[in-house]
């Protein structure tokens, strides 16, 4: 039987990147077939830190043509937006522009919610940005869920968070920089409050070696992890130049994603069925645990915000 997937943090694929201003319906409607063929049942499209003009504009897009198509509509369960309330501060931005970064406000995320007309499923920011947790306790309140990401707040930033309705850590052990203090870092302070949260990492052996992500997982326990692609427009097709938002980017025959002369990642060119096979073959999980971590732990999200629904 083949296998089946959900995946909850989608920047494009199959040579189509969803932060674009010009995307059309054919686009979509491609990159949400070739996401079927490749075992995918659903996904969050994603949209990333951009001008706040521009982000409105792509989530409204997104939201109209998904309602244009029953493939579109079958394949993107909702939208997950990754900033723009984010650290700013190098190595914990990543690929996210610093001059679209801003401080946390509830009426500029009261715009792009409504923009998803109720597609938007999870929001990633920091929670040090939001100031007595206004923006996360705005959106636990819509039911959208509020995932840490790109951030480095204090153990107990992290704990008010939880305390405001944070329930999610987007892809750790990336949107940090390389070097951390050995104990007090924001990987450590995660994992600590594992009881409390969806951990998600990425499996291509690229963002977190697979020694280390074997660690993680042990530690933070298969039950409470998730694993997304944070697939980019690379991911389903070959390597070559593209762009996610506006962006430019270089995939090699490695399949990492860079911005040409630069280090940082900018999302994966990953696909789920090879993070699955990734987690058996490189990081020694059973095929159960392997279906827990890329199907039945996302597809319980999605169960408790869009299947039930």
């Amino acid at each position: 039987m083949k296998n089946k997937y959900y995946d909850i943090q989608v920047n494009g694929y199959a040579g189509i990147d969803f932060n674009q201003n010009n995307l059309t319906i054919e686009n979509l409607r491609h990159a949400s077939l070739q996401l079927e063929k490749d075992g995918v049942e659903g996904i969050f499209a994603t949209i990333i830190t951009t001008d706040l003009s521009d982000m409105i504009y792509r989530i409204k897009q997104l939201a109209y043509l998904r309602e244009q198509d029953s493939v579109i509509s079958k394949i993107i369960k909702g939208i997950h937006i990754e900033g723009p309330f984010i650290n700013r501060t190098v190595g914990y931005r990543g690929a996210h522009p610093e001059n679209y970064i801003r401080k946390p406000d509830v009426e500029i995320m009261k715009k792009l919610v409504d923009a998803g007309d109720g597609l938007v499923r999870i929001v990633t920011l920091a929670p040090e940005m939001d100031d007595i947790n206004e923006v996360t306790k705005y959106l636990s309140s819509q039911n959208i869920i509020v995932s840490a990401g790109h951030c480095n707040p204090q153990l107990d930033q992290l704990k008010s968070a939880i305390d405001s309705g944070l329930s999610m850590f987007t892809h750790l052990g990336n949107g940090c920089p390389q070097e951390l203090p050995r104990h007090e870092n924001i990987i450590q302070r995660v994992l600590s409050l594992k009881d409390d949260l969806w951990i998600c990492f990425i499996a291509d052996g690229i963002h977190i070696p697979f020694y280390v992500l074997k660690n993680y997982i042990k530690i933070a326990g298969s039950e409470r992890v998730i694993v997304t692609s944070d697939a980019m427009a690379a991911a389903g097709a070959k390597a070559g130049r593209y762009t996610i938002s506006n962006i430019e980017l270089e995939v090699g025959e490695d399949r990492v994603v860079r911005e040409p002369g630069k280090d940082n990642f900018a999302g994966s060119a990953i696909d789920m069925k090879t993070s699955y096979t990734n987690l058996i073959e490189k990081v020694g999980l059973t095929i159960e645990e392997s279906r827990q971590l890329t199907y039945s732990n996302p597809k319980e999200i999605f169960n408790k915000y869009i299947l039930k629904s």
